[in-house]
Formats: structure tokens, sequence, C-alpha cells
């Protein structure tokens, strides 16, 4: 039987989720929660430790003494403050390559960290491979679907994500009726959404005459087994109270977490979900 799973839980449900399966098939998962970052229920939950981003060498002792060889990266992370970072001896180590990655970009530095714990001995493995129904399928989630209208958006706002992604700016951009209203960077889809909701109603959607729509897709030097775009209830929502017509994210690169529950919301905003091929938006 395979070792036990270690979850590195970051913010969000999806640690959660991961856990919960994990749990289910006989994993006996090991959490191990980012300080500032994983809920404090899951960890009593789980009696899991709470640790701070720097203490790699903590985290790979306690790893290895509970018997894991998977580990899972599960949940939102913000790129720390380097400079204030409480770091162990590993993590000292560690920090010449993992800063220099960081200039390259937030999937190089994604990389570097994943790295310290590949050459610790441990499969590093994502979140999918756990919950192998989180991935986003081809076609509608839920029963409303994109028509005509909204194509010509899909394709630009998975176009302008595209290239945003490959300069390590983010993941998501809205379009409406062909101008791009936003593009994500660091503050992360919920609060790009909430800027979208605050133009003018002339350019943009509303509650009562929804358009727009909002794209998430991975950027094109991904590293696929963290940080993959992810939506949920709350991302309905918000989406939805900024006036859009859907959200379009990229079939199989892209998790949703409670799709059931996703897709009653969206059903009840009367917000599009789709899963587009690459050959739609090409």
């Amino acid at each position: 039987m395979a070792g036990r799973l270690a979850i590195v839980a970051g913010g969000g449900d999806l640690p959660r989720r991961v856990a919960e399966q994990a749990r289910k098939t006989g994993r006996n998962p090991f959490v191990v929660g980012l300080k500032g970052f994983a809920e404090a229920g899951l960890l009593e939950e789980y009696n899991g430790p709470e640790l701070s981003v720097g203490e790699m060498g903590r985290l790979i002792q306690l790893m290895k003494k509970e018997g894991c060889e998977e580990m899972v990266f599960a949940g939102w992370l913000k790129r720390p403050d380097f400079s204030s970072l409480k770091l162990d001896l590993k993590g000292v180590q560690s920090l010449p390559k993992i800063l220099a990655a960081a200039k390259k970009g937030d999937d190089a530095l994604l990389r570097a960290v994943m790295d310290v714990f590949a050459e610790a001995g441990f499969r590093i493995i994502g979140a999918d491979d756990v919950l192998n129904d989180l991935l986003v399928s081809a076609g509608p989630l839920g029963a409303i679907i994109p028509d005509a209208e909204h194509w010509p958006d899909i394709r630009r706002a998975a176009e302008v994500a595209r290239i945003s992604g490959s300069l390590e700016i983010g993941q998501g951009a809205v379009s409406c009726a062909g101008l791009v209203l936003a593009v994500e960077a660091q503050e992360g889809t919920d609060r790009m959404l909430a800027r979208v909701g605050e133009l003018q109603v002339e350019i943009r959607g509303t509650p009562e005459a929804r358009r727009g729509v909002l794209v998430k897709r991975p950027k094109p030097q991904q590293e696929r087994r963290i940080d993959l775009p992810t939506i949920g209830v709350a991302t309905v929502q918000a989406a939805g109270k900024a006036g859009l017509a859907g959200i379009a994210v990229e079939a199989g690169a892209a998790l949703v977490v409670d799709r059931e529950e996703v897709a009653r919301a969206a059903d009840q905003l009367g917000v599009f979900i789709y899963g587009f091929t690459l050959a739609e938006v090409a």
C-alpha cells in the first residue's frame, strides 16, 4: 500500500476536498497548513500542524516522520514578503535559488519550491490526481449555454489571458462586446471582478442585462500540478454581481470545486459556465 499523502494547505476550500477524498480512499492524509492561508478548522479536524511558508526543512522532516511518499499543494497562496519570511535552515539554503526563480515569475518560483521537495524524495502530484472529477470537462456546466453573441468575447478574453499568462501576469481576463475590461494580476479573480462591477454601465453588463465573459486558463508555461485556474461558488457569485453573462475556462485545464453547487448557483443567477476546447478559441 502507498504511504500517506501529505496535503500542503493554502487558502480556500480545495484543501478540505482533497483531504476528504484522500481519507475516503484510505490514504490517511497528513494535512499541513501554511500560516496565514489554511483554514483553522481544517487543521483541527485533521490534527495537522501549521508552518510558515519558509519552514521547508521542518515540513520535510514532518512528512518523512509521518511516512508520506506523495504530496499535493492545494489552495490559494500569495507571494510572500521574502524580507520578513520566517526561514529554517533548509529555507535559508534554498532561498538564493528561490529568489532567482521569483524574478522570472510565479511559475518559475513554484517550480523552484517543488524542486526542493522532489530532491528530498517526495513525488508531487496535482489536486486533480486525487479528485479526478475536479477537472472541468468540455461543454456547459449547468443549464445555460453561451450563444453566438458570447463567442467573440470568449475568444477575445482567451487570447488576452494567453498573452497575459505568457508574461507571468495572471490567468484571467474579461471581455465585453470586444472591449477588454480587466486583466487579472496579483489581486486575484474576485477583486478583478469587483473592479469590473465599478466600471461605467455603458461598457459592461448588469445583473438585469448581462454582457461580457470572464475567461480563465492556465499560463502557457504553467506547472499543472499546482496553481491551475480554479472556480467555485464565490467565483460565480462575483461574476454575477459584476453583470457578466458567463464564465469560460479551458476544458481539462481548470478545476471546479463543488461542481453541483457551482452549476446551481450559475443557473439561479442566469450565468453560463463553459469548458472550451483549444479548437473553439483558435
